[in-house]
């Protein structure tokens, strides 16, 4: 007989599912801020655009979402399918990088902003449903569509705000308070749209966790989440300190070169 599974949340996994947004977001700013499409190194700018995709759709919405999922608690058996769940990253790092590049262009149009945020929102929007698509229980979801409505207006919305910030914040402290502020957008899109699913349990063994070639349980997603996580922030923060002592170098070397021109 179908049952309304009960759900709950784990308070330190959702403050840390945010905090990981935070980092994310501060990255993706901070990697958005070196963007210049003009510039003649075009091997530095695919990098910071890499970067800036990787730090948003990788960090700040990939693994917030997975780590928001592991703080969900259920009395079902649950995994999820690999293919879904690797897509999802790859869709939500191509899309942000893309959305970065394109804004990049021309920070001051605002038709190419709008479009850029539409995209990145829907992007976010597919991440998140696709990520849930990948889940696997014994069961199905039933949907109120009114509240994915909301989830998919939070999303364009967010990620338009996220493409202005991301290339109007110079300083440090503006580039921070931008990141808080993306991470509660990004998390309000998350949790609003898990609010709209309801799981319904169809098995009599609920607590059977499915099993598969190509699932991943419950029980490995943790490992498999916080080592993609760590590794994308421990890439991208080794990138941006050789990019911030590169800059000082080469600012003290410009500065000098000039004052051996006065003299």
């Amino acid at each position: 007989m179908d049952s309304l599974v009960q759900t709950s949340y784990s308070r330190e996994l959702v403050v840390l599912s945010y905090v990981i947004s935070v980092i994310g977001a501060f990255i993706a700013l901070y990697s958005a801020s070196h963007l210049q499409p003009h510039s003649r190194n075009k091997r530095a700018y695919f990098f910071n655009v890499l970067a800036a995709g990787v730090a948003l759709g990788g960090i700040g919405v990939w693994s917030m979402h997975f780590i928001a999922m592991l703080a969900l608690r259920m009395d079902v058996g649950l995994g999820y399918s690999m293919w879904e769940t690797l897509l999802s990253l790859v869709a939500a790092i191509a899309i942000s990088g893309f959305a970065f590049h394109f804004v990049a262009l021309n920070p001051s149009s605002l038709p190419r902003l709008l479009s850029a945020g539409l995209l990145l929102g829907s992007g976010a929007v597919v991440m998140h449903y696709l990520g849930m698509y990948g889940m696997r229980f014994g069961g199905y979801f039933q949907w109120d569509y009114v509240r994915v409505g909301i989830s998919v207006v939070i999303a364009l919305v967010a990620a338009t705000v996220a493409l202005w910030l991301a290339f109007h914040t110079r300083k440090l402290s503006s580039r921070l308070s931008a990141a808080f502020v993306m991470a509660i957008a990004v998390c309000a899109m998350h949790y609003t749209g898990m609010s709209a699913a309801e799981f319904i349990c169809t098995t009599e063994n609920r607590r059977a966790i499915p099993t598969g070639p190509d699932i991943v349980s419950v029980l490995d997603l943790p490992m498999m989440v916080i080592t993609l996580a760590l590794g994308m922030s421990i890439a991208l923060l080794l990138d941006l300190a050789f990019v911030s002592m590169h800059e000082t170098h080469g600012g003290r070397r410009t500065k000098e070169f000039a004052t051996s021109r006065q003299h």
